[in-house]
């Protein structure tokens, strides 16, 4: 099937074919490609914080490779887009892929070596003349994507950043990490920038760490998310708590009543635009500590945070052709941004 003959019903949320999949893959890896640089151009986030973007971007695109490589042949399943607004793949999408790798070596025990399934090839296309059956190439895919794709690469529901010193902010530490909200289905990047008491950085980490993901491991209010993170590390004391929402990815394979998603889809069965057409959302919200307060006890006082959250600052990243369009059909929405939509490069697929 032609890239032009690519059907994506509203109602429907799987990728069916080859074609489809790379179009998807390639809108989103462009996508998160143009982020990351205009980010750090337009001065969105600090040098360090693009620099951990980029890393949970790259995360994202590895996985999203590995299941091109994982549903290549496979003609029973398919790779399934979440209906919701987010435009990025089923949560359940990456737990299947790394449930596979754990079960890495029972699959390919009952695989074909590679030496066996190259002779059969050989056999089949040149004395035989033949076309290699899609049970062959889907062993032949199943091969390359059990000894190519490793486990640690993979973009897991919670990803722990490192630690870091940092100068200004009013603050000598700062921790990022990343999740997948398992509700909205798409990815979120956060940054912990942190004061430390009576205790070394080496003494706390793990509880820093430990906290973080059983606190912070979902889409939440920031103010509560910074709260909640205080009220639990007695000698860690935050002082500004950014969170990124990476999304909706709005596109052909879009399955939301979004006003930017629907003017995109409508010129593209219109034919207005071409079928990479596509903006991405980034919306930032931030809460920064004002004051202290101490609660508890005499015997058991606690020093925590008064919390301030920032306006919330939208922002959405497409061509100028999109750009254009927006304003023509939903200048209201596209008001309503922080600042003006960000131009990026427009897609080519071929």
């Amino acid at each position: 099937m032609a890239i032009n003959q690519i059907v994506t019903p509203l109602d429907s949320a799987v990728l069916e074919t080859k074609e489809q999949y790379k179009v998807y893959f390639k809108i989103v890896n462009h996508a998160f490609n143009e982020l990351v640089h205009s980010i750090s151009k337009e001065n969105i986030c600090t040098e360090a914080e693009v620099t951990f973007i980029k890393q949970y971007c790259e995360l994202l695109t590895y996985s999203l490779e590995a299941f091109r490589i994982k549903y290549l042949f496979d003609d029973e399943e398919k790779m399934r887009i979440d209906l919701t607004e987010s435009g990025f793949p089923n949560y359940l999408e990456f737990r299947y892929l790394f449930n596979d790798l754990q079960l890495k070596q029972e699959h390919v025990s009952k695989l074909p070596t590679v030496p066996k399934i190259k002779a059969e090839f050989l056999e089949t296309l040149l004395k035989e003349k033949q076309p290699i059956s899609d049970r062959k190439l889907h062993q032949a895919a199943s091969i390359i994507y059990y000894s190519s794709v490793e486990p640690q690469f993979i973009y897991k529901r919670f990803i722990q950043g490192k630690i870091l010193p940092v100068m200004g902010l009013d603050a000598k530490h700062m921790v990022s990490w990343s999740f997948y909200d398992v509700t909205f289905n798409r990815p979120f990047i956060c940054f912990m920038y942190f004061d430390i008491k009576k205790v070394t950085i080496e003494e706390a980490k793990q509880e820093i760490y430990d906290v973080l993901e059983n606190t912070a491991d979902r889409d939440m209010d920031v103010d509560m998310m910074a709260y909640a993170i205080d009220k639990k590390l007695v000698n860690v004391f935050p002082k500004r708590i950014k969170k990124i929402d990476l999304g909706p990815l709005h596109s052909v394979f879009a399955k939301d009543e979004l006003d930017v998603t629907h003017v995109i889809l409508k010129a593209i069965v219109e034919k207005t635009f071409d079928l990479s057409a596509y903006a991405l959302s980034l919306k930032i919200d931030e809460a920064v500590s004002t004051s202290e307060f101490t609660e508890g006890n005499f015997f058991n006082k606690q020093v925590l945070q008064v919390w301030e959250k920032s306006k919330t600052k939208n922002h959405l990243f497409c061509s100028h052709r999109v750009m254009q369009a927006l304003y023509d059909t939903i200048p209201e929405t596209i008001n309503s941004l922080t600042g003006n939509p960000i131009e990026i490069p427009s897609l080519k697929l071929n």
